[in-house]
């Protein structure tokens, strides 16, 4: 059994600092268990040093707790996608390296990876804190990339949201498998996820010249004039 010790009172204005310290020791025990059932409220207080109620005033359950856990772990993400980013003006090429780091940072965060997407919003309700920050963070930063990609005519503007979800689909496609089926032979540092994304983002690129409903005899003609002309 953990020791718990006794936390002093804190200064007036720390309840912010109080929930990042629960925020923490809550992510840090269910990376030790491995499973969010061994995360209690009176386990997170034991490893804070406060009683139960003291976060209860920050968060209304476990489920809120577990909410806001997962919210700050999609904020680490969008850190990961704008750090592969930058220094990368090519905006197909960003995609690509976005839609790898995506998947690299899931395989390295299976125990939260799984949570964050497997975690209902708080009561049942409509979006949660974790749909609220994804959407504002990560899944902005690749709007912006594949709306570059739409700048340059590669799709109409009005296709970045399905270009941005079918990318984002791939890259968990791959990820959750990866971590469901680690036996299968992926490839050294990803390499099979990196053919996977790098043809999502290349036949996506094709398919703004071939037009969305090319026939598969169109694409093979096509095809063949790309390679006669490189011989």
């Amino acid at each position: 059994m953990r020791s718990t010790t006794k936390r002093t009172r804190s200064p007036r204005g720390s309840g912010d600092l109080l929930a990042e310290e629960i925020i923490a020791s809550a992510t840090a025990l269910l990376l030790e268990e491995g499973d969010d059932a061994a995360v209690s409220i009176r386990a997170v207080a034991g490893r804070v040093g406060v009683t139960p109620p003291s976060i209860y005033l920050h968060f209304a359950d476990k489920d809120a707790l577990l909410d806001a856990v997962c919210a700050r772990y999609f904020e680490q993400l969008d850190g990961v996608l704008g750090e592969v980013s930058e220094g990368i003006d090519d905006p197909l090429e960003r995609a690509l390296q976005q839609g790898l780091a995506y998947v690299r940072f899931a395989v390295e965060t299976p125990v939260l990876y799984r949570l964050a997407f497997r975690q209902a919003p708080p009561g049942g309700g409509g979006a949660s804190m974790v749909d609220e920050v994804l959407a504002a963070s990560a899944f902005a930063r690749m709007s912006a990339t594949v709306t570059e990609l739409a700048d340059e005519g590669f799709f109409p503007v009005s296709d970045v949201t399905d270009v941005v979800l079918e990318f984002w689909s791939a890259a968990h496609g791959v990820a959750s498998l990866m971590l469901a089926k680690p036996s299968l032979p992926w490839g050294d540092d990803l390499a099979l996820a990196e053919s996977l994304m790098r043809s999502v983002c290349l036949g996506r690129a094709s398919m703004g010249i071939l037009g969305a409903a090319g026939e598969p005899c169109d694409v093979r003609a096509w095809l063949s004039r790309q390679r006669t002309q490189q011989s």
